[in-house]
């Protein structure tokens, strides 16, 4: 299997099977929503995208942030995980206001399969390509901003590319990276009340979760859906 990279800049029209990228925080939220049980994701880039989708979806649930991480007034959720941990989100539907991860799969919507992806899931987005199989596969990083390197999301491209490759890892080192990235070390700053440090504990974690979160168009949306890659006894994918 061929591995390529790309960034926000460069991931325009791609096609084939893409995996975007986004660990601090979106796709990590997004993860612990699915683990409470949500059914559907509806990823949208701006709170006048959400509104109107709340039209749409009665009874959706609301989480997300503005600039800066700031919560989103009548919100139902912040974008944060911690937020999220251990609430039962069984059946709920819910709209997420997100940045880069959101204009990845916009940028990405011609590919097929089209994955989002954090470190949380990892390993289980790698089961997932493995089953797939495709002769390549697009590890796109979202986090590369003017004001920040983007290493957390360079450190799970890096891992992922690792695992696909059967190469021997230390999921710790990893982990490492995440919290030293220039965007994790904002969650320990008393200047970004915002980015609370409990956040990334939650978002630093490998391989938490037993499931790849595939993206589906529906009526020119994208939505986000769990795909479960659990292992039966005989270590096979389920």
């Amino acid at each position: 299997m061929e591995i390529l990279r790309a960034d926000l800049d460069s991931c325009s029209g791609l096609t084939g099977t893409v995996v975007v990228i986004d660990v601090l925080r979106s796709f990590s939220t997004a993860a612990y929503a699915f683990a409470g049980g949500a059914r559907t994701i509806y990823p949208v880039d701006s709170v006048a995208g959400a509104r109107a989708l709340q039209i749409r979806i009665p009874g959706a649930l609301t989480m997300g942030a503005a600039g800066g991480g700031a919560a989103i007034p009548d919100f139902d959720f912040s974008n944060s995980p911690a937020a999220l941990a251990g609430r039962d989100l069984r059946g709920r539907d819910i709209i997420h206001c997100t940045a880069g991860g959101v204009r990845g799969l916009a940028s990405c919507r011609g590919a097929a399969p089209l994955l989002a992806a954090s470190l949380v899931c990892a390993r289980a987005t790698v089961h997932y390509l493995r089953r797939s199989a495709p002769a390549a596969v697009t590890l796109v990083v979202t986090g590369d901003w003017a004001d920040r390197d983007g290493d957390e999301d360079q450190a799970c491209a890096d891992y992922i590319a690792a695992l696909l490759r059967d190469e021997p890892v230390d999921p710790a080192a990893y982990v490492r990276r995440v919290r030293s990235s220039d965007f994790g070390r904002r969650f320990n700053d008393p200047d970004s009340p915002d980015l609370p440090a409990a956040d990334l504990d939650y978002c630093a974690v490998a391989d938490r979760f037993e499931f790849a979160m595939q993206v589906r168009w529906i009526e020119g949306c994208p939505t986000l859906w769990p795909i479960s890659c659990r292992k039966n006894e005989r270590g096979a994918i389920l």
